[in-house]
């Protein structure tokens, strides 16, 4: 059985692999990247709904067995079921969508953002208390300078933070996301590799 699976799954990459780089030669492969790529979508939103579904299992047990903040529970529930009946119902681009997604979901990302920010900030002020050294002290003026070059001051930006801060998000920032994907994206083509060649069997458990 494990020689089969890895059989598929060596197969399947390889397909996929083939149905970029060699189309012009091999047309046929096209049309299998493609039956494999929408394989995999369906497997992935399968696996999606059968973790929304251990959701809220979990969620209901916490609210039959009245654990501790069970009320939140509830009302994630009820928040998830509503807003997938209405998904179904109405579909994403009716207008009472659009009011739920711009009245609602939006601003309680915008609020867990809000929230972020203020804990990263009480982080860094722990962190002094607890390690005081160079690094400790940058991180905490770091994010002070940002914050105060970022937010709305009713007397106006302050000319010299505002210019670090735009700095820092335009240049340090983006230059620090673009080395994590970088070594995102060289850990997922050695992992392939590894699939590909046989090395790693996450499909089989090992």
């Amino acid at each position: 059985m494990r020689v089969i699976t890895v059989f598929i799954a060596i197969v399947s990459g390889l397909a996929v692999l083939g149905g970029y780089f060699l189309q012009d030669f091999f047309p046929v492969l096209t049309q299998v990247q493609t039956l494999v790529l929408n394989w995999a979508i369906i497997l992935a939103g399968v696996a999606a709904l059968g973790g929304i579904l251990n959701l809220i299992s979990v969620h209901t047990g916490k609210v039959r067995h009245s654990e501790k903040g069970s009320i939140y529970s509830a009302l994630l529930v009820v928040s998830l079921v509503v807003t997938f009946a209405l998904g179904i119902i109405l579909r994403p681009e009716h207008s009472a969508m659009k009011v739920v997604m711009s009245g609602i979901i939006i601003p309680t990302e915008a609020a867990l953002m809000g929230i972020l920010t203020i804990s990263l900030l009480y982080a860094a002020i722990r962190l002094l208390r607890r390690r005081v050294d160079v690094m400790s002290i940058v991180f905490l003026l770091t994010a002070v300078f940002i914050l105060l070059g970022s937010a709305t001051l009713p007397f106006g930006d302050i000319p010299l933070i505002g210019t670090f801060a735009r700095w820092v998000t335009q240049v340090g920032a983006l230059g620090g996301m673009r080395g994590i994907l970088i070594g995102v994206a060289l850990g997922a083509l050695t992992t392939g590799l590894r699939v590909l060649f046989g090395a790693d069997r996450p499909y089989g458990g090992s």
